[in-house]
């Protein structure tokens, strides 16, 4: 059995999305292996009801887990961390880090205003999990904070076909963050993993003043102190190259075009998921 720290990050998302948490992750921890999981053939999530998306992410984790023994889970999903960190964290026998908590901390430590913004999925906005982690950060820095939250249906499937600037998506963005324009917020938090990919329209629609927030390089961090506080943590050997395994559960080939692009040259391959 491998010695603990000698095991794999694991890491999944519905699809694409998750690698902007990967890539920060690998950035900020280049030592570690990591093991992502892309559940392409059941995107997007966003849409479908929650009982169904908290099944995915126990099953998914539990994979993780089982299949590849990995020491840690990032649920580098807004919509699964939304309706499923809870269970994992008590079920699993690992430490399980989502993305909602990092992000509000972010967005909460950005704001000049003290009004701020999230957009996500329709699932994470109506699991009101972004008004509990804004009320908890607001909390740390004595500040209330007003949150004004929007749902952005499409922006995912635009993603997932690799259409992240043109006229469609820009005009699809101006109608659903007029809400946010209206209400005068000085940061917008992307609530998908998936939204980074689209923050040059989003950055141009919402317009210089306001300061977009991803919240991969906050997930990154709190991804270390875990490993640290819980004493599995990779030393670092210069020597050593790092393992970096990517899994579909859609079309592969697919996954792996894409994803290097979205990723960079860590992502040669992707393997099936189920193995």
């Amino acid at each position: 059995m491998k010695a603990s720290y000698s095991r794999p990050i694991g890491m999944f998302d519905s699809g694409f999305g998750g690698l902007t948490v990967a890539r920060a992750v690998i950035d900020l921890l280049p030592n570690e292996d990591l093991v992502y999981i892309g559940d392409t053939a059941r995107y997007p999530y966003g849409p479908k009801p929650a009982s169904d998306v908290r099944g995915f992410a126990i099953e998914l984790a539990t994979s993780l887990v089982r299949d590849f023994d990995a020491k840690l889970i990032v649920v580098a999903c807004n919509t699964a961390a939304s309706v499923a960190l809870d269970e994992l964290q008590q079920s699993l026998s690992v430490p399980v880090i989502g993305v909602v908590d990092p992000g509000a901390r972010a967005l909460v430590r950005a704001t000049k205003n003290n009004r701020v913004a999230v957009i996500g999925t329709v699932g994470t906005i109506s699991s009101l999990a972004y008004e509990t982690a804004i009320a908890r950060a607001s909390l740390e820095i004595s500040r209330p904070i007003s949150l004004t939250a929007a749902a952005c249906p499409g922006f995912v499937e635009f993603v997932e076909r690799n259409e992240t600037s043109g006229d469609a998506v820009t005009q699809l963005a101006e109608k659903l963050l007029a809400p946010i324009r209206d209400a005068d917020v000085d940061a917008l938090l992307l609530g998908c993993t998936h939204y980074p990919y689209l923050s040059d329209v989003i950055a141009r629609v919402m317009g210089a003043e306001v300061k977009i927030i991803n919240s991969a390089d906050s997930t990154a961090t709190v991804v270390h102190e875990a490993l640290l506080q819980n004493e599995i943590a990779r030393s670092s050997e210069p020597s050593r190259i790092s393992a970096h395994d990517f899994y579909s559960s859609g079309d592969i080939e697919h996954f792996a075009k894409l994803g290097q692009r979205f990723l960079g040259p860590e992502l040669v391959v992707a393997r099936r998921w189920p193995k």
